[in-house]
C-alpha cells in the first residue's frame, strides 16, 4: 500500500493536527499518512485525534527536528 507523506513542518498547535484531520477526511479507509511535524505539543495532539477520531496510530517517533506519525485511516 502506498504512504501518503505529509508535510506539517513549522506549524503550531493547532494546525498540525487541523491539517491532518483534514487530509484524513479525504482519503479511503485503511490509507497510510505519514505526518511530519515540529510542533512540541504534536505529540501529544496526534495521538490523541487518532484515538477520538478512530485511527490507528501504527507508528510514533521523535526525529531530529520533532515528530514523525504513521496513521492508517480507519
Amino acid at each position: 500500500m502506498t504512504v501518503i507523506s505529509y508535510d506539517l513542518r513549522g506549524l503550531k498547535c493547532p494546525l498540525p493536527v487541523i491539517k491532518t484531520r483534514k487530509k484524513m477526511m479525504s482519503l479511503e479507509s485503511g490509507a497510510l499518512l505519514r505526518v511530519e511535524t515540529t510542533d512540541p505539543l504534536a505529540g501529544i495532539d496526534i495521538p490523541h485525534f487518532c484515538n477520538e477520531d478512530g485511527h490507528e496510530l501504527i507508528e510514533s517517533g521523535k526525529t531530529e527536528t520533532g515528530h514523525l506519525f504513521l496513521i492508517r485511516k480507519g
